[in-house]
């Protein structure tokens, strides 16, 4: 009952009520515009909470994260095109729903599953992460160095393209999270004899370079085509029929997609996709499916949203991200001098329970915002990509100017922003390289506290068991890509000699 006092006077704080409100705000308005997505948006607004305390910052910014995900299914549905990466299912099925007239319905049902399932994820959030952090207290330096290391691993080994890529940019995270002077010994590293890098390329420019000016880079030779689907909108309560349709794929996606959450990767995509495939293995009519089966819409939309409170686990319990966006999170906690993991609780139970409680307040302003406001995020679809793109340059430019008033994080910024548009242009993936980055100095340390306490000994890794079992999963995982990339060569080698006979 503590803990629930905590996290209701902090939530109900008149500052924290207004920048949930900001929060949940951006993150739909983030998830209506194609093209940008929570991390590129909690990028741009991380510089503006370094003023704020710091669990004002973060229930701002975890707003945006869970935000974006009931946003992208107004555009999933109206215009066919995803407006986040974890709506892309709801394409299928919600687009042609609206085709038949039923487009209210469906945007209805997707509110009120994210609803249900963001709701449910944070109860098993605020049962589940408390004992987890009493377990994690048991764990040594080297447990800390196996478990980062699995997570980045896992990461690599989810990633959409090609692995070898994946850990290639794991690897520059690293080099990258390595300059500055080293604790240690004093050194400097990869400074190339500049002062203003003695402390570090910053996390501001950094991020604000590969998610913003390189996203923008990228969409302006992108001509999105946003014919709003002209029908009428209709009625936004499905009727008994579509709730009893709804009500399995609600309760399979909430579950389900809380428990992928918790898996390092890209957890909201995965969930919606493994719930879309799972609903129509289980329907009676799966011949429904793509051309208008509201499960279609119901079972994903829950997936997702149930999927971003599971992602706050190893989070806030560890202070290990799942994600690209969970690794900027751990950033601006770690900027506002906090550090995540199992003490959290204990030395700042404010920020735990005041950010899992603005999860319950922010679902609730997400269902009363979302139905009502649909005509204007209508209205905001239509807004053309280039009145858009200048404004998020300012606020970039903006952004990393007022953090040090240094016009050498502006250079950082504009040459990661260029980075980060060559990356996308050549498939390579910007999350292994963000968690590498933050996640550098917590595994340098870690690493050596193992050495200290074993007198230099690296066999300290396979004497705890934690350490052993994590680090033969990592092991099996590294393993098990290298062969997987041999497979794909070898049957692209058999589709080019059939090719080669045909």
């Amino acid at each position: 009952m503590e803990n629930i006092f905590t996290g209701i006077s902090t939530i109900f704080a008149p500052m924290n009520i207004f920048f949930c409100f900001i929060g949940v705000f951006v993150g739909t308005l983030i998830g209506v515009l194609p093209g940008i997505g929570p991390a590129g948006s909690v990028a741009l607004l991380l510089p503006f909470t370094f003023n704020l305390p710091a669990v004002t910052g973060i229930i701002m910014l975890a707003g945006i994260f869970y935000g974006s995900q009931y946003g992208g299914s107004t555009t999933s549905i109206l215009v066919n095109i995803p407006g986040e990466a974890a709506s892309v299912v709801t394409c299928l099925d919600g687009y042609q729903m609206a085709r038949q007239g039923r487009a209210g319905k469906a945007l209805g049902i997707a509110a009120i599953g994210s609803f249900i399932g963001g709701t449910f994820g944070v109860i098993l959030l605020q049962l589940m992460a408390p004992p987890i952090a009493v377990f994690a207290l048991n764990f040594g330096p080297s447990e800390f160095v196996a478990i980062i290391l699995f997570s980045l691993t896992l990461l690599a080994y989810l990633a959409a393209g090609s692995m070898i890529k994946a850990y290639a940019m794991a690897a520059l995270g690293m080099i990258i999270g390595s300059v500055g002077i080293d604790s240690v010994s004093g050194l400097t590293r990869f400074t190339f004899g500049i002062p203003e890098l003695y402390e570090g390329i910053g996390l501001v420019p950094l991020v604000m370079g590969i998610f913003g000016v390189g996203e923008i880079l990228n969409n302006i030779e992108e001509a999105y085509k946003r014919d709003v689907f002209k029908a009428q909108i209709g009625k936004l309560l499905p009727n008994i029929q579509d709730f009893r349709d709804s009500a399995k794929p609600i309760a399979r996606g909430s579950v389900l997609g809380f428990l992928v959450g918790i898996i390092p990767g890209p957890g909201n995509i995965i969930s919606s996709f493994v719930s879309y495939t799972l609903e129509k293995r289980f329907s009676k009519h799966p011949e429904n499916f793509g051309k208008g089966a509201i499960e279609g819409v119901a079972g994903p939309e829950t997936a997702n949203n149930a999927a971003t409170a599971g992602a706050f686990i190893p989070l806030l319990t560890l202070g290990i991200p799942t994600s690209a966006t969970m690794a900027l999170l751990l950033g601006a906690l770690r900027v506002h001098g906090v550090i995540p993991g199992p003490l959290l609780i204990t030395e700042h139970p404010d920020i735990f329970w005041g950010v899992i409680f603005s999860m319950y307040l922010g679902n609730i302003m997400l269902l009363v915002l979302n139905l009502p406001l649909i005509g204007m995020w209508v209205k905001v679809l239509k807004v053309p990509y280039g009145y858009l793109f200048p404004l998020i340059l300012l606020f970039c430019l903006v952004g990393v100017y007022a953090g040090n008033a240094s016009f050498i994080d502006i250079n950082i910024m504009i040459l990661f922003g260029i980075f980060g548009y060559l990356m996308r242009k050549t498939g390579f993936e910007a999350a292994p390289l963000i968690f590498a980055y933050i996640m550098c100095p917590i595994l340098e340390e870690a690493f050596r506290q193992s050495l200290i306490v074993s007198s230099g000994d690296l066999t300290i890794f396979m004497k705890r068991p934690i350490t052993v079992i994590v680090l033969s999963i990592t092991l099996f995982f590294i393993v098990s890509s290298m062969f997987a990339s041999q497979k794909r060569k070898k049957l692209l080698k058999k589709i080019e000699a059939a090719g080669g006979l045909e």
